[in-house]
């Protein structure tokens, strides 16, 4: 008896080269695009215009998601936001907990 085996165990979502997150922001972007154009055609604007916006927010949408997957990759959002919350450098003159708080800004 043969078992096929599934290689694909473990592996990141992969979809036309995005993967992972970028897909759910590739669906995100372009379901409120859709509903934007319909909230736009119901409130009566022209047919030509709710069009055009459509096409032109698509289009971003969707190559800003591909621009981001080549950029960063598979975990690089998540890294650039980890990267942020990092102190530059640690201070000797202060405690290192509260060079890694981050700090309230007053008004």
């Amino acid at each position: 008896m043969d078992y096929r085996i599934n290689k694909g165990a473990g592996r990141p979502i992969e979809f036309k080269g995005l993967k992972s997150q970028y897909l759910f922001f590739f669906a995100g972007g372009l379901v409120s695009v859709f509903l934007a154009v319909v909230v736009l055609y119901m409130a009566g604007v022209s047919q030509l215009v709710c069009l055009s916006f459509g096409a032109v927010s698509g289009s971003l949408a969707v190559w800003l998601t591909f621009r981001m997957n080549a950029r960063y990759g598979e975990h690089g959002l998540m890294k650039m936001l980890a990267e942020k919350r990092h102190p530059r450098y640690l201070s000797a003159r202060r405690r290192i907990f509260s060079a890694l708080t981050k700090k309230k800004r007053k008004k």
